[in-house]
């Protein structure tokens, strides 16, 4: 690549003499300099901004603002960011903050339509938004901080999404002045986009016109264009015209620079196919070629924004500056998704990279399809339209990043499409690129629309994923004779496990795009096989390990200094108790500052005592201590006064009692690649004690994973995953169990299992501990409960004691009663707490306090009674307990 360069500047110095689109008039800047500001963080230089509104002629201004950093006169390179459909230069403010720290003279724009500048919507209209861009460019060259190639040429580069790529794209090509550019999830031809093969796409298309601001505010031809689209549900020869002549793919032939193309795998809009004629036209101009396919896109996941942005940086370094010493990246990288981590729910990213670009049709392997000829009907209206992407869901994850984990959310009609399938796969395969497949269709009609998708098919036959979301339309025509339709299906990087099959399916609807509302019945027939892309010469690089991997051993290391450190303390810390040594826990008068030098506490004389065989609920609400008792119950911090014993023993950092005790506290993580019988192995290997003191089978057999120990984590659900990480805990059977939250994020069938898990658990004489804010599902697994708060014991007992204590009372009431009169009930005599429910009054009685004698006294102040109770629910009582804490 490097040596490409020499000679692509001088072939593109040559053409400057016959520019295009050079700016005849001088940029007009209003009010005078414009406005400065300057921006700064505490470490890093101090970035100046200068907002500007730039008249482009025939009374259009556009809005921008410049970024600089550093000396007035240092001549640097400058950069273009475009920002996305919809959106202004604002959107771009904090990446152009970056690049001016690293040494670029920064602008941002709102292009026509868009935020402060007027003008109307041309979708990079080469006469309108592109031509700007000429005019931005010839301002920069008059700027004294900007590096020149020549007199008025500018050192630039150009970036941006969407939108902002098409337009960086475009400028490439109308404009030989830049010198550099990173389109991202942009298209290349806006025709094939919206217009697929010829079939409407109807949502994604109303969604842009919308989202513009509605279609008068467009130009004139645009939206005469959409309506007339809209309204026939069929595109034009005119429309197609129309919107090919502002893509990049008009100026294929004069697009010379580096150009470092990022496409969304999550992207209906813009797939990756597009990328893909981006890459082979530039490539074929001797520029050159980065491709890159991150994880998100326009139909939602991870837009990998700090990596993204640092790429980009690096691509100007090396080819802006000329900094032969940076590292641009592969020639081409996938991001792939390898299930997720159980910490903290995110998906687990990881990339693979090739050395060249593979292309969509790398090294393809062929797999036999099974089916007989099918009929496929078109229903009237083509109402029920079948489901594949929901475009618009880019900010709610999107379906397509589920499907990416996994998770089938795709929908089809029976009697409304035809299905084919391979045999099970006898290995694992992963697709890299464009499948394809030849069909034969006969219509009723004329006419035929199919819409095109491969599912993987899991081995049961009813789990099936739509990699990505993403379909293929086509349009058959003289279908009525009979046609062989070979189909180009969608680019995707998926990996399909040994055992699942390929099923293709052509369904006569799709929600995103437009089909025939006459009826019509479609026969359709395979004519070979499937035909797979698998580019082998994309490597996985090692994916990023969970975090317990690298602390757990890191963690080994610092409790054996400690265990030296502490050596001497521990020879004259308290002598175990041998009336406790059967008792898990006793904690007596325990207390933990905030601070040391602070009076406020988090814990304040604490004491309660749990049997064997007990599954005891802690309690309280946030602030209440629960979380500082639970890390000085494991030995993690040390209290500031009285003192915890387990089985008789006196807890310390490093105490040998420790190893009685398991816990789950934050979640474990997992490697997605390996078994979940795999993890519990290594993971236990990492403590370095003896593998036949780990009793796995046991601990498996009361988590209940049953076969799903020989799958690989990646295939778990949340449920799968929090009782593979109760198993963790297990480990080495502990005679105590602590569980912080067990249930987070499981839905009721998964929070029933885990509550069978802990009971099975403590069913053979073992004791767990589980603070959880589930009051109704503590009240079903617990026998024993310990309420605290703001640091104090407030209650401690069996379940059915303090659910059927006789000191509170529920007093149901007729109307609802109001907060100053449930406090003068607060402040009789023998009451401790009055909390107002959607019942009436739930009210604590202290040891004076008698039914009888509240009864009186609310009828003297006047409440509404109904009736009076014992009250019987956990959350009531838990109210009252804390009198209405929070």
């Amino acid at each position: 690549m490097d040596l490409r360069l020499p000679g692509l500047r001088a072939i593109r110095r040559a053409r400057r003499s016959r520019r295009l689109l050079a700016a005849a008039a001088a940029v007009v800047v209003l009010a005078g300099a414009g406005t400065w500001t300057a921006v700064a963080s505490e470490d890093a230089a101090p970035v100046l901004r200068s907002d500007r509104m730039m008249d482009m002629g025939d009374g259009v201004r556009v809005d921008t603002s410049y970024f600089t950093s550093g000396p007035a006169d240092a001549g640097r390179p400058a950069v273009l960011l475009g920002h996305g459909f919809g959106g202004s230069k604002d959107d771009m403010r904090a990446q152009a903050e970056d690049l001016a720290r690293d040494g670029y003279a920064v602008l941002t724009w709102s292009a026509r339509g868009f935020g402060e500048s007027t003008g109307q919507i041309g979708l990079n209209d080469p006469d309108a938004e592109v031509a700007d861009v000429s005019r931005l460019l010839d301002w920069l060259a008059e700027q004294p901080q900007v590096e020149l190639d020549t007199d008025g040429d500018p050192r630039v580069g150009l970036a941006g999404g969407s939108y902002g790529g098409a337009i960086a794209l475009l400028a490439a090509g109308y404009d030989d002045r830049v010198d550099a550019i990173a389109p991202a999830i942009t298209y290349w031809n806006l025709a094939d986009a919206l217009f697929p093969n010829d079939v409407f796409k109807k949502l994604w298309a109303g969604i842009f016109f919308n989202s513009g601001g509605g279609c008068t505010q467009f130009e004139t031809e645009l939206c005469q264009m959409y309506n007339r689209v809209a309204e026939s549900g069929t595109p034009d020869a005119q429309a197609r015209e129309l919107l090919e002549a502002r893509s990049p793919s008009a100026v294929a032939d004069r697009i010379d620079v580096p150009t470092l193309l990022f496409q969304g795998q999550s992207d209906s809009l813009f797939p990756l196919g597009q990328a893909d004629a981006a890459a082979a036209a530039i490539s074929a101009n001797g520029a050159p070629v980065d491709v890159d396919w991150i994880s998100g896109g326009h139909d939602g996941g991870d837009l990998e924004t700090d990596r993204v942005e640092q790429r980009v940086t690096d691509w100007f370094d090396r080819y802006l500056k000329e900094d032969t010493a940076t590292a641009t990246g592969p020639a081409f990288r996938v991001t792939r998704t390898g299930g997720i981590d159980s910490t903290d729910g995110e998906a687990q990213l990881r990339g693979a990279s090739a050395d060249s670009y593979p292309g969509l049709r790398s090294d393809p392997r062929d797999l036999a399809l099974t089916g007989d000829e099918q009929e496929v009907t078109n229903p009237a209206g083509a109402s029920p339209p079948a489901i594949s992407a929901l475009p618009g869901l880019g900010a709610g994850g999107g379906l397509s990043q589920l499907s990416s984990l996994g998770v089938g959310v795709s929908l089809d009609f029976p009697g409304q499409f035809a299905a084919f399938e391979t045999a099970p796969l006898a290995d694992d395969l992963r697709i890299t690129g464009s499948p394809t497949a030849t069909v034969q269709v006969t219509s009723t009609s004329q006419d035929a629309v199919l819409f095109a998708k491969v599912y993987d098919v899991g081995p049961d036959g009813r789990q099936q994923v739509l990699p990505s979301q993403l379909v293929t339309p086509v349009r058959v025509t003289d279908a009525a004779e009979g046609q062989e339709v070979t189909l180009t299906l969608p680019a995707i990087d998926h990996e399909v496990q040994q055992g699942h099959r390929l099923r293709l399916v052509l369904a006569s609807t799709d929600l995103g795009y437009a089909s025939p509302a006459a009826p019509a019945t479609y026969t359709v027939s395979v004519q070979g096989g499937l035909s797979v892309p698998t580019a082998p010469e994309v490597t996985t690089g090692e994916s990023g390990l969970s975090s317990w991997v690298w602390w757990l051993p890191l963690a080994g290391a610092v409790i054996a200094a400690l265990l030296l450190f502490t050596a001497r303390r521990r020879t004259s810390a308290p002598a175990p108790d041998p009336a406790l040594a059967d008792v898990p826990l006793q904690i007596t008068e325990l207390s933990k500052r905030y601070s040391r030098s602070s009076d406020r506490y988090a814990v304040k004389d604490l004491s309660f005592r749990v049997e064997q065989g007990q599954v005891l609920g802690l309690l309280g609400p946030n602030g209440a201590g629960k979380t500082t008792t639970l890390r000085m119950l494991m030995g993690l911090i040390t209290p500031d006064g009285g003192e915890i014993r387990v089985f008789g023993h006196a807890i310390r950092p490093g105490a040998p009692v420790l190893s009685r005790v398991g816990s789950f506290v934050e979640g474990a993580g997992f490697l997605p690649h390996l078994s979940g019988r795999e993890n519990l192995e290594l993971y236990w290997a990492a403590t370095g004690r003896p593998a036949g003191d780990a009793h796995i089978e046991e601990a498996l057999e009361i988590a209940g994973l049953g076969d799903a120990l020989a799958r690989a984590v990646r295939t778990y659900s949340q449920g799968m995953r929090q009782r593979l990480a109760i198993a963790q805990a297990m480990l080495g059977l502990p005679d105590l169990l602590i569980l912080d939250e067990p249930t987070n994020g499981l839905d009721p069938p998964q929070i029933r299992e885990m509550r069978e898990v802990m009971i099975r658990y403590a069913a053979a004489g073992r004791t767990v501990i589980v603070s959880s804010h589930l009051l109704a599902e503590v009240e079903q697994s617990c026998t024993h409960l310990v309420v605290m708060d703001r640091g104090r014991l407030v209650q401690a007992g069996p379940v059915s004691e303090i659910i059927g204590s006789g000191d509170t009372l529920l007093v149901g009431t007729g109307t609802p009663v109001d907060g100053p009169l449930a406090e003068k009930v607060a402040a009789l005599p023998g009451v401790v707490s009055a909390v107002r429910t959607d019942d009436g009054l739930l009210v604590r009685l202290d040891a004076g306090g008698t039914a009888a004698g509240l009864v009186p006294e609310l009828v003297r102040l006047e409440v509404p009674v109904e009736s009076v109770g014992p009250n019987r629910r956990l959350e009531d009582a838990f109210l009252t307990l804390i009198g209405g804490s929070s």
